[in-house]
């Protein structure tokens, strides 16, 4: 569905591209300057929309977990892993429980990547919010994120207790 949306994006902006070359008709200059912003602006978003949401690509090391979407890595977030008090895997995420597909914020669950339904990583923050993306192998990137903050705190003398 995603690459047909792509396709009615890219049309529109072949639209508005030859609205702009051929110039004014009958009209006149207003109508046609509307026309054109308005078919590049919609085909710019409905293209961007699609595309930027086909995937999600987590990276995880001792620095941070790094979250990119699409094929061109935007919109993307760098969660510090001096940030990162926690992890544990979301076994049903749902787009609708989020409001739809895509980067999303709700005020009572915090921020998250939604690319499709299924498993996920809730990320806890130090500061009491929250951040879920959906992937592919939550349980080993729950294991991964544990055991850096995990060496993390021993390192920092922060204490025995696992996360």
């Amino acid at each position: 569905m995603q690459w047909l949306l792509a396709g009615a994006g890219a049309a529109c902006l072949a639209l508005g591209i030859l609205l702009a070359v051929n110039g004014p008709g009958t009209s006149g200059l207003v109508p046609l300057v509307m026309s054109v912003v308005g078919c590049l602006a919609v085909g710019l978003l409905v293209l961007f929309g699609t595309v930027a949401f086909t995937h999600v690509h987590v990276c995880i090391d001792r620095d941070a977990v790094q979250v990119r979407c699409g094929h061109i890595g935007v919109p993307r977030r760098r969660i510090p892993m001096e940030d990162v008090s926690g992890a544990q895997v979301a076994p049903h995420i749902s787009p609708r429980a989020w409001g739809g597909w895509g980067y999303r914020w709700r005020p009572e669950k915090g921020t998250a990547v939604v690319v499709r339904r299924g498993p996920g990583v809730v990320i806890d923050l130090g500061t009491g919010h929250r951040f879920t993306v959906t992937v592919d192998d939550a349980e080993g990137a729950v294991q991964a994120i544990r055991d850096l903050v995990r060496l993390r705190t021993r390192a920092s003398g922060g204490g025995r207790g696992g996360v």
